[in-house]
């Protein structure tokens, strides 16, 4: 089967892309942006607020190694999907967590896990990621792609990449590369 495209933003896309690049089954994980009303933003750009697009993640996944559902619980799992134009000190509409579906099932499977973790209430808080069709994806600047890699002791990766690193490791280490 040839490969899927899924795109989140869940805050940082270091941290995201870092998660995801560790897991069986995904060829690539891409920093970008989406969302937005802006052609070709900027990493400047965006982080002052003005282009309307989000830090994302663009993963490239075997569905036969790794599904799209398995995704989502990783994803939901490396933030906080409560807050609402954030992610810890990282604040701004950049930030949001959204889930950018590509095909009509992604959408069903988003809006599916969505309920599923309402119901089973855990989360303290309503569960604010949007569930929004994907737009065209802008890559990130080249020093963007795997930074955690080329930057692990750089406080910011230290503080913020390296635990959700670690709380992916401790729950889902069997699927990781």
């Amino acid at each position: 089967m040839a490969h899927e495209t899924a795109t989140l933003a869940g805050g940082c896309f270091w941290c995201i892309e870092t998660v995801f690049n560790r897991l069986r089954g995904v060829e690539s994980a891409v920093s970008g942006y989406m969302g937005g009303h802006t052609p070709d933003p900027s990493y400047e750009a965006v982080c002052n607020g003005d282009t309307g697009h989000a830090e994302v993640v663009q993963v490239s996944f075997d569905p036969d190694v790794i599904s799209y559902r398995d995704l989502l619980d990783v994803f939901f799992t490396i933030h906080d999907p409560t807050q609402l134009n954030r992610q810890g000190n990282d604040v701004g509409a950049q930030y949001r967590s959204a889930i950018f579906w590509h095909t009509p099932e992604q959408k069903a499977e988003a809006e599916a896990v969505i309920a599923q973790l309402t119901a089973s209430r855990q989360f303290a808080a309503p569960i604010v990621t949007e569930v929004t069709e994907a737009t065209i994806f802008y890559p990130a600047e080249g020093y963007h792609q795997r930074y955690y890699e080329q930057n692990p002791h750089q406080p910011y990766c230290q503080l913020v990449v390296a635990p959700k690193v670690a709380k992916a490791e401790a729950k889902f280490g069997g699927r990781l590369k």
